[in-house]
């Protein structure tokens, strides 16, 4: 074999492995046997691989950079595993640290690849593709003039995102048009908000999480302060539908304020590290008024542990459908070169020991979304992706300037004590109403039984 890349990559994995068989039998000598039998096996395929690495090196048509088959090894190594572990080049992994910092430079939308076709999610309300009409499900066929067919979902972003001031060009397909259109944006300075509030009606208020970041949990606590600065809460609604999850940390916090003791959420994988609990914290009072969360196909992950936890505590009413059934934890691990693996290395379980990987949350009072009918003539139904239908998944067994303002006072316009941009929403969202009219059964409920359920808000 030629002393080239692959000769060195494989001198440097022998030398691993051997420190692993001399060193193993004494921290595992009751195994030892089947230590050296898995390393000769795994010694064995690396051979085939440097064997293959040598061939590239040497017989591909051109040549091809030595990081360049390393990274793609490892990716495909990993993309192997699960559809959540992956490798991250540098630029890659900047981008994920960006995401949960609170904003970026782009023209605010959240994309997805769908059915082979990147895909729009939704605009960001306020920034450039809002402003500019772009709408949920648009696909997105050319970015600049370059196709987007087999683009990866970090290729399109980086092409999306750039300095505050450029321009990007995208070519956009709508259902109901007879053909396509591209569309200017000047990219802008996207801020990042996971938490919106709104009062739905006098002492009913509403919040939505659209994705656990750093600052959630400080977010969402603010909000609810400002409700309590309008009156008493009476009951609160928890949006977390279409929510694909974020950091764990923020999603047992969010838990937490809800939960006045008890277990959240626990973990469990293969290695001790990755086997934790995590408790809610003792606190002077939680935030024990009515609750109901909202969820749906595309609430995932850390929506699921929160919804997960408040069901098993009976300390609300989970509404809408069948969650996403994400219940595995990703561990992001720096490397050496500023690139970085996300691995899966836990499950994780609801308080009541439920694994909800490829399966979800089943909502307390199912309640499927009605299109409103000016946009059920334009739209069909769409199918939502879920866990269980992702290639390799685990199984188990068994708007403007002016609107700024508005929401910055908590409240925005209103009208004989309503809330105009809540009387809007409710009027073509059903589960929404559906949520609202729960809340006010369940104080009406409670008087009828001479108890007071909703305590006083300090």
């Amino acid at each position: 074999m030629k002393k080239g890349l692959a000769g060195k990559v494989l001198k440097n994995l022998c030398i691993i492995f051997f420190i692993a068989v001399v060193v193993g039998p004494f921290a595992y000598e009751m195994r030892t046997e089947n230590v050296s039998a898995k390393t000769d096996n795994t010694y064995e395929n690396l051979k085939l691989f440097a064997s293959v690495l040598d061939l590239v090196e040497r017989n591909y048509v051109k040549e091809v950079s030595p990081q360049k088959l390393i990274y793609g090894a490892i990716n495909g190594m990993l993309t192997s595993l699960d559809p959540h572990s992956s490798f991250m080049k540098p630029e890659d992994f900047k981008e994920l640290q960006v995401e949960t910092k609170g904003k970026f430079t782009g023209i605010g939308i959240e994309i997805t690849i769908r059915d082979g076709i990147l895909t729009v999610v939704s605009p960001i309300e306020g920034t450039p593709a809002f402003r500019a009409g772009l709408q949920a499900n648009d696909k997105i066929l050319k970015i600049d003039g370059k196709p987007t067919k087999n683009m990866s979902l970090m290729d399109a972003v980086k092409l999306l995102r750039g300095p505050k001031g450029t321009e990007v060009t995208i070519t956009i397909f709508r259902s109901g048009w007879n053909e396509v259109k591209d569309i200017k944006l000047i990219r802008d300075i996207i801020p990042i908000r996971s938490v919106r509030s709104m009062i739905l009606e006098p002492g009913y208020g509403y919040i939505r999480i659209s994705n656990f970041q750093r600052n959630t949990t400080e977010e969402m606590e603010k909000a609810i302060q400002k409700m309590k600065k309008d009156g008493k809460i009476k009951g609160l609604v928890l949006d977390l539908r279409n929510n694909p999850g974020g950091l764990l940390d923020q999603a047992v916090k969010v838990a937490d304020e809800f939960l006045a003791s008890g277990l959240i959420v626990y973990t469990d994988g293969r290695i001790e590290d990755q086997k934790m609990r995590f408790n809610a914290t003792p606190k002077g009072m939680a935030q024990d008024y009515p609750l109901v969360v909202l969820v749906n196909g595309g609430s995932a992950s850390a929506s699921e542990i929160v919804s997960g936890a408040i069901q098993d505590h009976h300390r609300g009413i989970i509404l809408g459908t069948q969650t996403f059934g994400k219940g595995s934890v990703q561990t992001i691990i720096p490397l050496e070169d500023g690139a970085a693996v996300r691995l899966t290395t836990a499950l994780y379980y609801t308080p009541s020991g439920r694994s909800i990987q490829a399966k979800g949350v089943t909502p307390d009072i199912v309640v499927p979304f009605e299109m409103p009918k000016e946009e059920s003539k334009k739209k069909k139904n769409l199918f939502m992706l879920k866990e269980k239908d992702l290639e390799g998944h685990i199984e188990i067994q068994s708007d403007d300037k002016g609107s700024k303002k508005k929401e910055e006072k908590g409240s925005g316009s209103k009208n004989n004590g309503h809330d105009i941009k809540a009387e809007e929403q409710l009027k073509k969202d059903n589960q929404l109403r559906e949520a609202l009219r729960i809340l006010k059964a369940w104080e009406i409920f409670t008087l009828m039984h001479g108890k007071v359920s909703v305590a006083d808000n300090h």
